[in-house]
């Protein structure tokens, strides 16, 4: 039955997809195939090539900026493909050569031996919400930025407010600050002008989160997290985004050496050493479950909001 079946090792480009295929068995043959235009028509006819006389195909490739397109098309048509993490692919330390060929053969023969990890592929409903809550992300970074550039300019000029800023107050001592040279003040106020154009675009990315959320089949398991303390709505939608359902992972163990929130450790024999914690897997969950915990650090009292959302729950 090994013989077959065949494992095709995918080096995925922009443009182009670079194949090799490992016959099935242990001493099986591994040969380049060639390569191949990054387009639906060129992997339908490799399926078509490879796939005569009822032979089994085996798809890998690594996790990249390509997405997952191509898991999604060799899986509607039957054939089993891996997405692989790509930390997690053994090296050999005396490799110093790099080529496309090489490393669609190692995938081949390292998916033939069992080698490879595979990550979690979102369905596509849930990758387009993923998408919508990092683009959110990418906006309070943008605003982040926009406001230490201001901040940046006005601390050169001498200006120092002392107070909470970004307020009402704040933004009136904005408007009337005074500049010597007349550069200064068109300075200030495309600085302000970048500032509010941010502000505008994380407002509409949340209100768009709020509008799609109903639709959503983890729209309950958000409304879950919103009754504990630290979960508001966004932090609850880009939680739930980025984990997907909390049932795929066996036991919380599994969960945190996800998230990378499991102690290092490098012991050998008698000596035993632990450090911090290995931030490793998804950085972005990593993050809102630390902000959520700061929450813990003051007395155990219910807001008004967060009694509402507790009132709203269905659970």
């Amino acid at each position: 039955m090994a013989d077959r079946i065949t494992y095709v090792g995918l080096d995925v480009h922009k443009e182009t997809i670079v194949v090799a295929v490992a016959a099935g068995g242990l001493r099986g043959e591994v040969r380049e195939y060639g390569r191949i235009a990054n387009t639906p028509a060129a992997l339908d006819r490799l399926l078509r090539k490879l796939g005569g006389d009822g032979m089994t195909l085996r798809f890998c490739y690594e996790a990249g900026p390509c997405g997952y397109d191509i898991d999604r098309r060799l899986s509607a048509r039957g054939h089993e493909c891996v997405v692989v993490a790509p930390s997690l692919i053994p090296k050999r330390a005396g490799d110093r050569v790099k080529t496309d060929r090489r490393d669609a053969a190692s995938l081949a023969k390292l998916h033939r031996a069992g080698e490879l990890t595979a990550v979690w592929v979102p369905d596509v409903g849930h990758e387009a919400m993923r998408d919508l809550v990092r683009a959110r992300v990418d906006a309070v970074h943008s605003l982040r930025r926009a406001r230490q550039q201001l901040s940046g300019f006005l601390l050169r000029q001498g200006c120092h407010y002392g107070r909470p800023a970004w307020t009402k107050l704040h933004r009136r001592w904005l408007a009337g600050l005074n500049f010597g040279q007349a550069v200064h003040h068109i300075v200030l106020e495309d600085c302000i002008a970048a500032v509010e154009v941010a502000e505008a675009r994380r407002d509409r990315l949340t209100a768009q989160i709020e509008a799609m959320l109903p639709d959503w089949a983890l729209a309950p398991v958000v409304a879950a997290l919103q009754t504990m303390r630290g979960m508001a709505l966004v932090n609850a939608a880009t939680l739930t985004a980025e984990l997907d359902d909390l049932s795929r992972f066996a036991n919380p163990r599994q969960l945190m050496a996800y998230l990378g929130l499991v102690p290092s450790e490098h012991s050998s024999g008698a000596s035993v050493k632990r450090g911090g914690i290995t931030k490793a897997g998804n950085a972005a969950a990593r993050r809102l479950l630390i902000e959520a915990a700061w929450s813990y650090r003051f007395p155990a009292r219910l807001s008004r909001a967060l009694l509402l959302r507790r009132r709203a729950s269905p659970s």
